[in-house]
């Protein structure tokens, strides 16, 4: 009887312990977050910001919707990511109150190949084919390729002019220029050749067609991006002969890429020369009212005659240099032409996380005008 009544009182003491544990477990009700909101807001250059918010939520997970990519931890309630390929994407968010605890919420978010600088717009200005008192002597609208007037340069600049003498981080290569909807168009891309990390195209006139004075029209869509170093300029004939800074330079469009204001939306107009054996250099700089130059086409132009140089934005006159001293003769000779896409060097800086690759240079035509 004694271990009868033991048996039910250790039988008793189990159970009672078993539905203690089990009321202790069925006590612990998780609380999952609420009212989670997720705002996008695009950046630019194919950069988002993810900005979300959420009641009773010890933290956040977040998922940018590319391949190969999973939910990452977020410190606080924000996060941002950079896309390099135009796409749609779904972003998700989650609110966590544990690990396995949590609330979700998806968006939608559309990068453009425009958005990237990629792609080429159907806006923008266009300059007339005729001018009174000028005959067009040459012309590329690259419908048919590109022509023969064209030579490309090839490399790094080494050994003569590495970094092609601004400590650029690019490698020339013929295969970045390719006529795409009769456009050329330059790409720069981030890719291992030649000992750099990046690739372009630089392609000149030189040997092939050569001018002196006139007006000369360019017609087309910048790239963006810190770093980012689109031209389209003339160096003298006679630099195989003379060198450097002596034939002279006239830079019709330079830009050097970044957000910040005057950057993206600022074209410079500059000469370099040799003033009796010093180095000499005086320019000017036109900014869009809104917007960048990656937006739409545009036409930088110069007239260029025996007394001065001016340059133009879209047919507005912006900055007139005097070319008349005796020691500036080297922009009375003849000057060919040059386009290419630089990246890096000592006036762009490099390019940073920011900056989106692959970037392109479209140029629509360059016409040549000279008075009858």
């Amino acid at each position: 009887m004694k271990k009868r009544m033991k048996f039910i009182l250790i039988m008793f003491i189990l159970l009672t312990g078993a539905n203690s544990c089990q009321q202790e477990q069925s006590g612990e009700v998780v609380t999952l977050p609420t009212d989670l909101t997720v705002q996008i807001e695009e950046l630019g250059n194919g950069r988002v910001k993810a900005i979300f918010s959420a009641r009773d939520v010890n933290f956040y997970r977040i998922d940018f919707g590319e391949a190969k990519s999973n939910m990452q931890r977020v410190e606080g309630q924000e996060a941002t990511h950079s896309y390099r390929t135009p796409g749609n994407y779904t972003i998700t968010v989650q609110a966590h109150t544990t690990e396995d605890a949590f609330i979700s919420e998806e968006t939608q978010v559309e990068i453009t190949e425009q958005a990237l600088g990629l792609g080429i717009p159907t806006e923008g200005y266009e300059s007339p084919e005729s001018y009174d008192g000028y005959t067009l002597v040459w012309r590329d609208e690259f419908e048919e390729g590109i022509s023969p007037d064209w030579v490309y340069e090839i490399g790094d600049g080494c050994p003569n002019l590495c970094g092609w003498g601004n400590n650029e981080l690019q490698f020339y290569r013929r295969e970045n220029a390719e006529v795409k909807d009769g456009m050329l168009v330059i790409t720069a891309k981030e890719e291992n050749f030649g000992g750099k990390n990046y690739t372009s195209t630089r392609m000149k006139t030189q040997g092939k067609q050569s001018f002196t004075f006139g007006r000369i029209d360019f017609r087309a869509v910048l790239p963006k991006g810190q770093g980012i170093w689109p031209a389209f300029w003339m160096l003298g004939e006679s630099i195989t002969e003379v060198g450097w800074p002596a034939c002279g330079e006239i830079d019709i469009m330079e830009m050097v890429g970044g957000n910040a204001s005057g950057r993206d939306n600022t074209t410079h107009g500059t000469l370099h020369w040799s003033n009796n054996g010093t180095y000499a250099t005086s320019g000017g700089k036109s900014s869009l009212s809104e917007g960048i130059f990656n937006d739409a086409f545009h036409v930088f132009s110069i007239i260029w005659d025996e007394e001065k140089i001016v340059w133009l934005l879209d047919g507005q006159e912006y900055h007139t240099i005097d070319i008349t001293p005796a020691h500036m003769d080297e922009f009375r000779d003849p000057q060919f032409i040059l386009i290419n896409l630089a990246i890096g060097g000592n006036w762009p800086g490099n390019p940073d996380d920011s900056t989106i690759f692959p970037q392109q240079l479209v140029v629509d035509y360059v016409r040549v005008f000279q008075k009858d």
